[in-house]
């Protein structure tokens, strides 16, 4: 490119192989094109308020994560989904790769959330959302719930709060887990990005991630996809042997042949000699 002539410093086409240039002092083009420096890498968690989107821009004009970040230059994105009425930590950042890893399930990145819930669901019901459901036709994958507290004066009275760990983010997935086994969410804050978590920020209030923070999340390993568990199929019982029955004429009449006695009719009737020998003498005289 740069023997063709392609390639400006600072208003001049270079040509010399070995031509050094300082981005950030330099002016360089390709085609007529300015290069640019690429950004710097930003890492910011944020807590985000209950009616915020988690958008960089929204078409209603409500206020996103993005307003709420004062003094960033970087062109900065939310990784994941925090629906409106819910609040907690959001991942704010450029890096892509990253964002990438953190949001794939495969990755292991497991999103912890603290849910409080209409009334105190049955065990039997908590394990079956811990298996998985079919949502919007299709099966969610299994995840982790445990009990927190409820705000009755015994275990079984009023509502529960509940700690639920996902590896996956469908629109509203949690709301719509408990509300199809009557149980609607009456509040949701996610409380941990992966190994990443901040009990002090509060509603509204962001900070970059240090330099191990970012390794953590960096170095998250791929989780195996373990396959579903299929009933096994049991063996068909046995039939005892049946006893072979006799075998039935035309009609139904047992046959039976008696050695040396004479032949069997189709009626199971005998014919004796005797009363073949008067046919056989005919048979001669005719």
């Amino acid at each position: 490119m740069m023997r063709a002539g392609r390639i400006t410093l600072n208003g001049r086409v270079v040509t010399e192989l070995g031509t050094r240039a300082d981005p950030d002092r330099d002016h360089i083009k390709v085609d007529g094109k300015l290069i640019t420096r690429a950004e710097e890498h930003r890492y910011i968690i944020i807590y985000k308020p209950k009616e915020v989107m988690t958008t960089v821009e929204d078409p209603q004009g409500r206020r996103t994560v993005i307003d709420l970040v004062r003094g960033v230059r970087e062109r900065i994105y939310p990784v994941g989904r925090l629906d409106y009425h819910s609040e907690g930590l959001v991942l704010l950042t450029n890096d892509g790769e990253l964002a990438y890893k953190v949001s794939h399930p495969k990755h292991g990145s497991v999103k912890t959330y603290n849910v409080k819930v209409r009334g105190v669901p049955e065990e039997r019901i908590i394990d079956k959302l811990r298996r998985g459901i079919t949502l919007d036709g299709k099966r969610t994958l299994p995840c982790e719930i445990a009990p927190i507290k409820t705000t009755g004066k015994t275990a079984d009275e009023g509502n529960s709060w509940w700690e639920v760990k996902l590896r996956e983010g469908r629109t509203q997935q949690i709301r719509k887990m408990f509300q199809a086994v009557g149980h609607p969410v009456s509040k949701l804050k996610r409380v941990a990005i992966g190994p990443i978590f901040d009990p002090k920020l509060s509603p509204g209030v962001w900070r970059e991630l240090t330099k191990h923070e970012v390794k953590l999340l960096a170095t998250l390993k791929d989780v195996p996809v373990k396959p579903r568990r299929v009933a096994a199929k049991r063996p068909a019982a046995k039939r005892p042997a049946s006893k072979k029955k006799p075998a039935k004429t035309s009609r139904g009449t047992k046959s039976r042949s008696v050695k040396g006695r004479g032949a069997t009719t189709s009626r199971g009737t005998k014919t004796s000699r005797a009363a073949k020998a008067p046919r056989s003498r005919a048979a001669r005289r005719g």
